[in-house]
């Protein structure tokens, strides 16, 4: 029996790598560009998941390769923290500037964003000389280990990989599915009944969670937690690993809110895939580790770095967080108006083009067989989706912000379809 390419690519997969590396795709990419990716067989897809929220300059951008090419020319690497190079000051410099906030900042650089995340506890337990975090129910921070602990959903990312690290604290998140008062309740409780707040050195949190179900936090919640780090002397952590660089319709998700958070991460889009994250904050705060405390050999890889400056001038000079914005309500306008003919359309919501789709079965619970459907049927017709939220009943979009009119439409044609073709 003849195997296609991709049936060949899945035996050696199931052959030479673990199942715990869970793949969405029975298809390999051979090349892409802009929105779209053709397979090892030349199958042409849709990508509306974007290397989960990576690509929002997209595939191949000129600007980027352009970028990349000419730094292998020059070098790969030194490591910055042997022989350092302009590139990677520039980018702090860069990051600082474009950052919410006027306050002195400063910027480290490192490869993923769970490494951003670890990092930036790390910065605020040595700044507050105390231990203890607060994360949320529904967020996620990463696969390694002291993020997975930060991260509040079991399934698949905690199950089986305990113990966990100590003093680490979750409370309701306050959004569509928790009022703010939950949380501030579920927060003092902590602080009467586990830890007191002059032991917490840090909270934090998703503007909006990404494999939580992009679930928007309420406005008077940063707010208020920005009020309350302020009282006890806690640094507030935003992660903006999957909201930032333009996914939400502004640079970064916390410009909706007002607030200044004390530290911030970034990673995904800020290389266009090359692995690149940051944490940059308070200047004072950034300065507490002792020099060795930060770093990594590959952290501000000078390839990535490249990308990144390139993916910060064309964000500037195609507006893509505005054009962002359009295409989401193009988006929402679309799911919404498809809702009468699929009643298990239970809520859409999201910031810009951070768009999600929620399902639920007749009886209002949560229906992941359901979304399991619709991203099927989507594939079927050569759309790549992916699903997220607790109850895996979410089906959320992050196409890449130059995604162009007419593929977008085609890509909201083929949505509209898949949504009808998995009803009952």
């Amino acid at each position: 029996m003849n195997h296609s390419k991709n049936e060949q690519l899945m035996a050696r997969k199931a052959a030479a790598t673990p199942r715990g590396v869970g793949v969405m795709g029975t298809f390999f990419a051979e090349r892409a560009q802009g929105a779209e990716l053709w397979d090892a067989e030349g199958q042409r897809y849709i990508d509306f998941a974007g290397g989960i929220a990576v690509m929002n300059v997209g595939h191949g951008h000129p600007k980027v390769v352009a970028a990349i090419e000419a730094q292998v020319k020059r070098f790969t690497h030194t490591c910055y923290q042997v022989v350092p190079y302009e590139s990677y000051i520039a980018l702090a410099e860069k990051l600082n500037q474009i950052t919410p906030g006027t306050h002195a900042k400063k910027t480290a650089l490192f490869s993923t964003g769970a490494e951003a995340i670890e990092n930036a506890v790390k910065i605020a337990r040595s700044y507050t000389k105390r231990s203890g975090v607060i994360a949320f129910g529904g967020a996620f921070h990463g696969r390694s280990m002291f993020a997975v602990s930060l991260t509040g959903k079991v399934q698949p990312y905690k199950a089986g990989f305990g113990p966990f690290p100590p003093e680490i604290y979750h409370a309701p998140f306050p959004c569509h599915c928790a009022s703010l008062d939950e949380t501030k309740k579920a927060v003092q409780h902590l602080f009467k009944a586990d830890i007191e707040p002059s032991r917490v050195a840090a909270i934090v949190f998703e503007p909006v969670q990404g494999e939580g179900g992009f679930n928007v936090i309420q406005a008077e919640a940063v707010q208020w937690l920005r009020e309350l780090c302020d009282e006890h002397g806690i640094v507030l952590i935003a992660d903006e690993v999957q909201t930032g660089f333009g996914r939400t319709g502004k640079m970064f998700a916390m410009e909706h809110f007002g607030v200044v958070p004390d530290l911030m991460t970034i990673a995904k889009s800020l290389a266009a895939g090359v692995p690149l994250s940051a944490v940059t904050g308070r200047a004072e705060i950034m300065d507490a580790p002792a020099p060795g405390g930060l770093g990594g050999t590959y952290a501000g890889n000078p390839l990535a770095v490249a990308a990144a400056h390139a993916v910060i001038d064309v964000m500037a000079e195609e507006k893509l967080p505005e054009r962002g914005a359009m295409l989401g309500d193009q988006l929402k306008a679309m799911l919404n108006g498809v809702r009468e003919h699929v009643p298990h359309i239970a809520d859409v919501r999201g910031l810009g083009a951070m768009v999600a789709a929620e399902f639920n079965d007749a009886k209002g619970q949560p229906d992941p067989d359901f979304t399991k459907r619709v991203q099927a049927e989507a594939l079927k017709r050569k759309l790549i989706l992916l699903t997220c939220g607790i109850n895996a009943n979410v089906v959320r979009f992050l196409f890449p912000l130059t995604t162009p009119q007419p593929i977008f439409d085609e890509a909201l044609a083929i949505l509209r379809e898949s949504l009808l073709a998995a009803r009952p």
